[in-house]
């Protein structure tokens, strides 16, 4: 039990070092959080099993009171000029910040994230959190100007991206098959589960 569960710990260290390895935007900070995407395999009173995105299986143990948020969609008219947001983007052909997700933070996580920075969705993306100062309607996608501290961003939000909110989540959540993104942190050489977004009914976080 003893060589598995060491085994298990080096392979969530070794992937966690991977992708610090592999993300400039945290490489220079080997306790920032680390996002693994996947699907829920299963839950023990003390572990979840996960098979992250790229195909490796994992158990993390899960710590006491772990923080569980659900995302769930709402819609394209959700996102309010004064609504505070994040999202995912990526520069398209015409050099336009183009989104693949945009989450509406509820008014209690206004200011979460502020910014704009590298991230790990997929190569190249980008995510900015940051107050909604303009909206117009481009056909039926929507330009946002988002304002945060220290500067601003154009970013087009087409009629298909996901949109997306946040609320409080339980461990009823975590059933086999459930997508989810696990956010951990490198702690003395272990890994340490903060956070767990979760979807429910089969709902993917897009973000």
């Amino acid at each position: 039990m003893m060589k598995k569960l060491f085994a298990s710990s080096l392979l969530v260290s070794t992937l966690l070092v991977s992708l610090f390895i592999s993300s400039a935007s945290i490489a220079q900070n080997s306790s920032a959080p680390i996002r693994l995407r996947g699907v829920v395999e299963r839950i023990d009173s003390d572990s979840i099993t996960f098979k992250e995105r790229r195909g490796e299986t994992l158990k993390i143990a899960m710590p006491p009171n772990l923080n569980i948020t659900e995302v769930y969609p709402i819609k394209m008219t959700d996102i309010q000029e004064n609504s505070f947001i994040g999202t995912a983007t990526l520069t398209n052909s015409s050099g336009r910040l183009e989104a693949l997700e945009v989450l509406v933070f509820p008014e209690a996580m206004r200011g979460t994230g502020e910014g704009h920075y590298s991230w790990d969705l997929m190569p190249g993306s980008m995510m900015t959190n940051a107050n909604v100062s303009q909206l117009k309607s481009i056909g039926s996608g929507r330009e946002l100007k988002l304002d945060y501290k220290g500067g601003s961003q154009v970013v087009f939000v087409p009629e298909n991206t996901p949109i997306v909110t946040f609320r409080p989540g339980s461990l009823a959540l975590l059933v086999p098959q459930a997508n989810a993104i696990l956010t951990v942190i490198e702690k003395d050489g272990q890994p340490q589960l903060t956070r767990v977004t979760v979807g429910k009914d089969g709902f993917k976080p897009p973000m």
